[in-house]
């Protein structure tokens, strides 16, 4: 039998595999998995800038297939393990989906609601909570992200640079082709 924390790892695993496809895709590196009783029932990643819609966060979209495998929107005995905190969009989904337990990597200081920024998960004003498990294999679903956000910066720094030379060269009518 699996300790909880072996297990935590291996499925933060499978999330991590899910969020280097939306970096596949140019999206923001974020990966999720729900399970249910040992086996994975949904698996999801970002495609925000895919479906050009802001609600098409890993979470959402992971939660959206859970229900829709096992017919019911309740998720009671669910685990959901995503590479980043969630936000407060996909936290009011965790917690409206009664999903048991979430299992998190990385904080996110400007927007976690699993108790970093805030705590929607686990306020008792809420009808459901959530118990939060947090930086499981933090170290690596950070660095997913950081290295996707340098990357963005310096590609848009040279576009940047690139869109100002066409501009030099139309201005003063030099083609270097």
């Amino acid at each position: 039998m699996l300790q909880d924390k072996d297990a935590d790892e291996i499925y933060m695993l499978e999330a991590i595999k899910e969020a280097k496809k939306a970096e596949q895709l140019e999206e923001v590196p974020i990966g999720a998995v729900i399970v249910l009783n040992g086996e994975i029932i949904a698996r999801a990643h970002n495609l925000r800038e895919s479906n050009q819609n802001a609600i098409s966060h890993a979470e959402l979209i992971a939660i959206d297939q859970a229900c829709q495998s096992l017919g019911t929107w309740r998720l009671e005995d669910a685990i959901l393990y995503v590479t980043l905190e969630p936000c407060p969009m996909c936290s009011g989904a965790i917690i409206l989906s009664r999903i048991k337990k979430v299992v998190y990597g990385a904080k996110d200081p400007k927007g976690g609601c699993a108790g970093t920024f805030m705590n929607l998960l686990q306020d008792e004003r809420f009808n459901h909570q959530s118990e939060v498990i947090s930086g499981v294999l933090d170290k690596e679903c950070g660095s997913l992200l950081s290295t996707f956000f340098k990357s963005l910066r310096k590609r848009k720094k040279l576009e940047k640079a690139q869109k100002k030379l066409e501009q030099l060269e139309h201005d003063t009518g030099i083609d270097n082709e």
